[in-house]
């Protein structure tokens, strides 16, 4: 099975730390942070991975060299034109196959990418959280996905995207016809919206913890939860 990073973005929402290195290489309780999201998808059976790079790649790229990660393949994302573009940078890297994509500054417990993995088709984690609004939101008849509502006033759940995905190929085909947002990006989650019009795509609630990177005032929580679960190296 493969594993395909996102991790070409800047960061911005991390500035200063990311003026130096990319987001994913934000240092947590020691060590960078994709050294924990490697760790785990390599915990749960994932042998190959394809890292989507773009800002400051080549720190990325000496980061892998040094830690001596196997079997990484480096996709370049020249242009920071979305999710959904990074995506389809990997197509050629995915194949026919059934892959797993996950956003390089989220992280999830072994058991939890383990049972995304199992399902039987498309799939979207969802995790409940307290403050639904500064997300995407999951609208799920059961265990099918409906839509997902970004950032929204008055959220219908407190079910949110958590930037982890099992997909088979098809996914590019919905990727090959999406217009920019507006934002001006190409979005996975529209691509995602598209399946789930034609019931192709599940939902999965995480069982276990979702650790996301998100901004500069989220690091002393997640460096707290980091220790918890993984020690430290000093």
């Amino acid at each position: 099975m493969k594993a395909i990073i996102l991790a070409a973005g800047k960061g911005t929402r991390m500035l200063p730390l990311t003026e130096k290195v990319p987001k994913v290489l934000i240092k947590i309780a020691g060590r960078p942070y994709l050294w924990y999201v490697l760790r785990n998808l390599w915990g749960a059976g994932i042998k190959e991975f394809g890292i989507v790079v773009g800002y400051k790649q080549e720190k990325i790229r000496e980061f892998i060299e040094k830690e001596k990660i196997p079997n990484v393949t480096f996709i370049e994302q020249k242009e920071q034109l979305g999710t959904g573009h990074a995506l389809m940078q990997a197509r050629r890297f995915a194949g026919n196959e059934k892959f797993l994509v996950i956003n390089g500054d989220n992280l999830f417990s072994k058991n939890d990418i383990k049972q995304i993995l199992n399902k039987s088709k498309n799939a979207i984690a969802g995790f409940d959280v307290k403050n639904p609004s500064v997300y995407g939101v999951l609208i799920a008849d059961k265990d099918k996905l409906i839509e997902i509502e970004e950032k929204p006033e008055n959220p219908p759940s407190n079910l949110v995207n958590t930037g982890l995905y099992f997909f088979e190929s098809e996914i590019f085909e919905k990727l090959e016809s999406l217009n920019k947002s507006e934002r001006n990006e190409y979005e996975l989650t529209d691509a995602i919206t598209a399946l789930a019009k034609e019931s192709k795509m599940l939902v999965y609630k995480l069982n276990d913890y979702w650790i996301d990177l998100g901004k500069l005032e989220d690091i002393p929580k997640v460096e707290a939860r980091i220790r918890e679960l993984f020690g430290s190296k000093h």
